[in-house]
């Protein structure tokens, strides 16, 4: 499939499948298990995936539109599904021919699903060091140590790309690694279900790792590549990602209030809201705010896959504006519809809850903020 037939097959799913689960998942808190198995079996699991693994190959651009699209329908699901697609593109980063071969190719046929753990309660915000240790017991095993929070598709998963501490207890910052956890490895121990005020069926579970033992070949790159992922895939890939998702879900709130404008009439004159001069001007600002925000984002996904300097920037703007620009749509759309729009179950309760966390989740905007006014005053992104 090339970018606009997968696009269209991502467009059929989320109108059937997504849109039929969408409700239950949120009201009830559960993963979106139907909507995540039809991607896979459309062969969308691999959207990311070189093609000389079977996958689909579209990069930034095509993760954008996808998760946009999933996005407006659910944004659970985009999320669920965006980071499948971040923990594949992390694996096929530098992925070995084993790991070619029992990672990559299964998720391009859609058999294995892949997402990351990198945050951890004791860092916050700065998902970016790692404490979860990593002790060499052999030239082929290793042995993990920590804990790992917020981690979506939590239980759900095939396997999980893990940040870790050095294998030299003395190692510095650039010494962190990468490696992939397979879910069904028996030491592994979640905390409970997920109950988030929004975006309720990511299964956002605390994975607890207690003398894991993992064998020396899921390591990703070389020791002491982490820094190196998060700054040259994580950071692009999961930004994008989540900047569709958020885009997707200020698209839904726009939708929602243009309808109610051209649907609402007032009984005493027989007139609709869409013919109140300031109600009309009010939704064009609405309009202009969310498509110059979609322009950056493609804007840095274009910039990003010619893989050039110049693509930080627009990278890391792209989710603050995002997220700004989904908060403000979505408070703007409940405003314009009135009180149908306050009532619990409707459209906007799930559109405003899952909009709010635009801004917490990490790298929080005000994070992305200040990271884009290092680069641009050519000063180190991460602080000490």
């Amino acid at each position: 499939m090339n970018l606009q037939e997968s696009l269209e097959t991502v467009r059929f799913i989320a109108k059937s499948t997504v849109t039929e689960e969408a409700l239950v998942v949120d009201e009830q808190g559960i993963w979106p298990e139907q909507s995540i198995r039809a991607l896979q079996k459309a062969g969308l699991g691999g959207l990311v995936v070189a093609t000389e693994m079977g996958g689909l190959g579209q990069g930034l651009t095509g993760l954008a539109q996808a998760c946009e699209i999933l996005g407006e329908v659910s944004g659970s699901t985009a999320l669920c599904f965006g980071m499948h697609c971040v923990g594949s593109a992390v694996i096929g980063a530098k992925a070995t021919a084993q790991q070619q071969q029992d990672l990559l190719k299964p998720i391009a046929a859609g058999e294995h699903l892949t997402t990351l753990a990198l945050s951890e309660p004791g860092t916050g915000a700065h998902f970016y060091y790692p404490q979860t240790q990593l002790l060499a017991l052999s030239e082929a095993e290793y042995l993990v140590n920590g804990n790992k929070s917020f981690v979506t598709n939590g239980g759900k998963a095939d396997s999980y790309v893990l940040s870790t501490l050095g294998v030299d207890p003395e190692a510095s910052q650039e010494a962190f690694s990468c490696m992939v956890l397979r879910g069904d490895t028996l030491e592994l121990a979640w905390g409970p279900e997920w109950k988030g005020l929004g975006m309720r069926g990511n299964s956002s579970k605390t994975l607890f790792l207690k003398d894991v033992k993992v064998p020396a070949q899921n390591l990703l790159g070389e020791v002491g590549d982490q820094l190196w992922y998060i700054f040259q895939v994580v950071a692009p890939y999961f930004l994008t990602a989540m900047s569709g998702t958020y885009l997707g879900i200020a698209q839904a709130a726009f939708n929602e209030a243009r309808k109610h404008l051209m649907e609402r009439s007032y009984r005493h004159n027989g007139t609709t809201l869409s013919q109140n001069t300031l109600l009309q001007h009010r939704l064009g600002l609405l309009w202009s705010k969310i498509e110059r925000t979609r322009q950056l984002l493609y804007h840095a996904t274009r910039e990003g896959e010619k893989n050039t300097a110049a693509a930080v920037l627009p990278i890391l703007a792209s989710k603050a504006e995002v997220g700004h620009c989904c908060v403000e749509v979505v408070n703007e759309a409940m405003t314009l519809m009135g009180g149908i729009a306050y009532s619990q179950h409707s459209r906007l309760d799930v559109l405003l809850r899952d909009a709010r966390a635009a801004h917490v989740m990490s790298p929080t905007t005000d994070i992305l903020y200040t990271w884009l006014g290092r680069a641009l005053l050519e000063q180190p992104i991460l602080d000490n």
